[in-house]
């Protein structure tokens, strides 16, 4: 969808009297950490810069920057070249530095760092990566690897990282290099200084367990710049459970007050050694849920969390808010009381909406069977199966239906829309017993 012009497109542009866009000019940026009055500060041209971030494939570049934004990352730079330039070059446009995700093999994954082989070809590839990329404006600085530490046994995946570290650093002198965690300690931080002494910063990603990050910094001994490069709503993993054992999610109100708490009481806090922070999604994903991870609907609408987001980032809210949210109740229990249904059962659900601008909301409800995915760290899942359910919609809030006649775990979710982009979302997990 963001592919460069090809040059039938170019001529058609032409024809219809529209000219395609420039090319961006490639001069690198100069970006520097620098040691000064006891803090670590991020320099990019010469000029502080605090990393105001999502984290993101390509779209909604131009919401991010209109919400406050100054930077995304991304996972891969995939193999597409003129894609991956296109998405530069729009970020360019768009006033946002990107930090550039390399792909690094996961042990967890099948990669083996005892096959010297393997290794060597990996270095080679992210090294012709980088020096395609390495000259363009927007580019901030280079993401090795994504959460090498989950799951993960042998130790030279570390010794793998300085040497990509040193490859990336040989054929680009202007940007730093870093790798994420999932999670730190005294361990991991001793094995990178010992293996991986070239990396200029490291990637931190927490959740739920952000809080703990000040005192995860002493414990650990990094006393190095960090960026928070995933962050966002409690992760599923470290949620409350129904007695069946499904995790239960916050409200998209819940969610945006907790990105709020956590940007001004833990990122924004640290004044010498973070440099800013990447949010965790611009976009959409299933993990679990659609909607557990995503600050946006699959169908595009923005969540309070983009707004919680521009607030922090900004000092302002937007001038139309998303609508706020209670947690959904069904029959007249939330998910907290793990509800039982049994098959064939009348049933009426409830949720409190409020738009604070006094937009007239829309309700629109569906239902899941539970997700049955076990994967970790992000990794591909299917969404289940919407339910072809007979719902009627009192159109306040409310919404009755019969409980499925297969006996199981399912999900009730309800979002509400305002009509002018925003909306809110909740959902509560059931199971169904038999009659």
């Amino acid at each position: 969808m963001h592919a460069r012009l090809t040059g039938s497109l170019v001529t058609i542009l032409s024809l219809a009297g529209l000219a395609p866009l420039p090319a961006i000019a490639e001069s690198p940026s100069q970006v520097r950490i620098v040691h000064e009055a006891g803090r670590y500060r991020l320099l990019v041209d010469g000029q502080p810069y605090v990393v105001k971030g999502a984290g993101m494939a390509d779209g909604g570049q131009e919401t991010l920057a209109a919400r406050g934004g100054n930077s995304f990352r991304t996972w891969s730079t995939g193999t597409d070249e003129a894609n991956v330039r296109a998405m530069l070059d729009r970020a360019q446009r768009n006033g946002l530095k990107v930090a550039m995700g390399i792909e690094v093999g996961n042990e967890r994954h099948g990669f083996d760092y005892d096959d010297v082989a393997a290794v060597a070809k990996q270095r080679e590839r992210i090294r012709r990566e980088v020096r395609l990329y390495k000259d363009h404006p927007a580019v901030l600085m280079w993401v090795a690897g994504n959460e090498l530490n989950l799951h993960y046994r042998n130790p030279n995946v570390w010794n793998a990282i300085g040497d990509i570290a040193d490859a990336i650093h040989a054929e680009d002198p202007h940007h730093p290099v870093m790798t994420t965690l999932a999670g730190f300690d005294r361990t991991l931080i001793d094995l990178l200084k010992a293996r991986a002494p070239s990396l200029d910063l490291i990637g931190i990603q927490l959740y739920g367990d952000i809080d703990a990050l000040p005192q995860k910094l002493v414990d650990s001994g990094w006393t190095g710049p960090y960026v928070v490069t995933e962050w966002g709503p409690t992760g599923h993993w470290e949620s409350p459970l129904t007695a069946w054992k499904a995790p239960i999610e916050d409200d998209a109100s819940r969610k945006a007050a907790l990105l709020r708490q956590r940007y001004e009481e833990v990122i924004a806090a640290d004044m010498k050694q973070g440099l800013g922070s990447y949010v965790f999604l611009w976009g959409d994903k299933q993990e679990r849920t659609p909607t557990w991870y995503g600050l946006f609907l699959p169908t595009g609408e923005s969540t309070p969390s983009v707004d919680a987001m521009e607030f922090v980032w900004t000092g302002r809210w937007p001038a139309n808010r998303a609508p706020s949210i209670q947690p959904l109740t069904l029959a007249g229990r939330t998910a907290l009381e793990s509800v039982v249904l049994k098959t064939g059962q009348a049933t009426v659900a409830r949720v409190d909406a409020h738009d604070p601008d006094g937009d007239a909301l829309r309700f629109r409800w569906t239902m899941l069977p539970e997700s049955t995915a076990t994967s970790i760290g992000g990794d591909r899942e299917d969404v289940p199966p919407s339910l072809d359910v007979a719902m009627e919609n009192d159109g306040e809030g409310g919404v009755r239906f019969v409980a499925p006649a297969t006996p199981g775990a399912y999900r009730l979710f309800v979002e509400a829309h305002d009509g002018k982009g925003h909306a809110a979302y909740a959902n509560v997990p059931f199971r169904v017993d038999p009659y």
